[in-house]
């Protein structure tokens, strides 16, 4: 959803980078805060913030990453590396593969999960076609 193309040299409003990201304004300010951007974010002599190109790319990374569930707490440690430049990135590798397999984890639960569902929906379809789905067990009918 990100637009990152045709940035204006200015920069863009808050509310310009809210739309282009995909994230509200106040995620944005959120992010600033919590100490998850990885570049001070321009202001105009009037303390407006603008977002550059690499602003937006970076929130892209946040949002993905929280997308997948990492913790605040880790994208404001993966954010503190990357600022802090060469020279760690075999740390940086090693969070990133930890939430990949936290990532795949909790992917494979949720395909068992599936699993279920699915057999449950073949019971009700099987049913139905029989003509005796009233006889499926509810609760409090005896």
């Amino acid at each position: 959803m990100l637009e990152v193309k045709s940035i204006p040299e200015a920069g863009l409003t808050i509310a310009e980078a809210a739309r282009r990201s995909g994230v509200s304004a106040h995620t944005l300010r959120y992010y600033e805060r919590a100490g998850l951007v990885v570049t001070q974010v321009d202001r105009t002599s009037g303390g407006r913030r603008r977002y550059r190109k690499l602003d937006l790319e970076w929130i892209k990374i946040c949002t993905k990453l929280r997308a997948t569930g990492m913790p605040i707490k880790l994208i404001r440690r993966y954010a503190e590396l990357v600022s802090a430049g060469r020279g760690n990135e075999e740390e940086r590798l090693a969070l990133l593969e930890a939430h990949r397999a936290d990532v795949l984890a909790r992917l494979a639960e949720l395909e068992e999960n599936l699993k279920l569902i699915d057999r449950k929906i073949g019971v009700y379809r099987g049913r139905l076609e029989a003509g005796d789905a009233d006889g499926l067990w509810a609760p409090g009918q005896s």
